[in-house]
């Protein structure tokens, strides 16, 4: 029963979005994968209005405006506003942090850490800095930290070398320990919290394009609760929202994606509650986010 209320809800909300501000259609961006689970709910009652690309495009989203609203990582939705080449403001954070450190090694704890090589993915990237950041803050030191491009390298890595230690993320760690049930993995987000008292850091955000809040604010506000219903869904019927990412094709199967959800640390909070924890990561590397913190105007204010 509660599943099935809940199914009602977003679809209701998800209606609305076209029901208001003279019937306008809202359309949204998302990278295939973890970011992408905050829509996974609307987007399979309503797949036309959805587009899901590749991670390494996103940005270009932003460039050619053909969506209303686009999820990506929040510093780099900041970083192009500050640049001025994005009218796109923050709407509010939908996941949280996916990352893990992950070995096969027999017994690993995060004290084998100290003295080791770790293996992470995306160097020069506000994923980086804040692992750097929660080794450092919890008093864990590598010998040297070395850099693969992407979380699928880091899980090859994790599954070939019985030896290494890799960070690695939400769902190619579940992947991975499918395969090796040996491999033990601890979440980079227990680390950020022993440092900082946060569950988890601002990791990947929605936001919406400034004409279309403008033009159309009812039917941004009704979009922007459909999403965050759909979020909470991946927390209160995990089932349900891998069922839909499988048939969208953001996670590979129901049996990765039911295990893989819950660590994707997806739920949502609004911009203006979110600022204070934003600025917190923003913090951790400025460069990250174009060199200052995010200017009043970049969060999205409903009128």
């Amino acid at each position: 029963m509660k599943r099935f209320l809940s199914l009602i809800l977003i679809a209701l909300l998800a209606l609305s979005c076209t029901a208001c501000a003279e019937e306008y259609v809202v359309t949204a961006s998302a990278p295939n994968g973890a970011p992408a689970l905050a829509l996974a709910m609307l987007a399979v009652e309503n797949p036309d209005r959805f587009t899901f690309v590749a991670a390494e495009t996103i940005s270009a989203e932003f460039a050619n405006q053909n969506s209303d609203f686009i999820i990506a990582p929040l510093n780099a939705g900041a970083k192009l506003y500050k640049a001025g080449k994005s009218t796109y403001k923050l709407a509010g954070v939908v996941s949280w942090g996916n990352l893990y450190i992950a070995s096969q090694k027999e017994g690993f704890t995060l004290e084998d850490l100290n003295g080791a090589t770790v293996v992470l993915f995306g160097e020069n990237t506000i994923n980086a800095s804040v692992v750097k950041y929660t080794l450092e803050q919890n008093g864990i030191v590598p010998a040297e930290i070395q850099y693969l491009g992407s979380a699928a390298n880091t899980q090859s890595l994790l599954l070939t070398d019985p030896n290494a230690i890799v960070v690695t993320a939400e769902p190619a760690l579940t992947a991975a320990q499918m395969k090796n049930p040996a491999i033990t993995a601890y979440a980079v987000n227990d680390l950020y919290k022993a440092a900082t008292g946060y569950d988890g850091y601002t990791q990947a955000a929605l936001f919406v394009k400034a004409e279309t809040a403008q033009q159309h604010p009812e039917a941004v506000k009704a979009f922007i609760a459909a999403v965050a219903a759909s979020c909470d869904q991946a927390t209160t019927d995990v089932d349900a929202v891998a069922s839909a990412a499988v048939t969208l094709e953001i996670l590979p199967n129901e049996k990765v994606a039911v295990k893989a959800i819950p660590g994707c640390a997806v739920r949502f909070m609004g911009a203006a509650e979110a600022r204070e924890q934003i600025e917190f990561t923003a913090n951790i590397d400025l460069s990250q986010f174009g060199g200052a913190l995010p200017a009043d105007d970049f969060y999205y204010v409903a009128e």
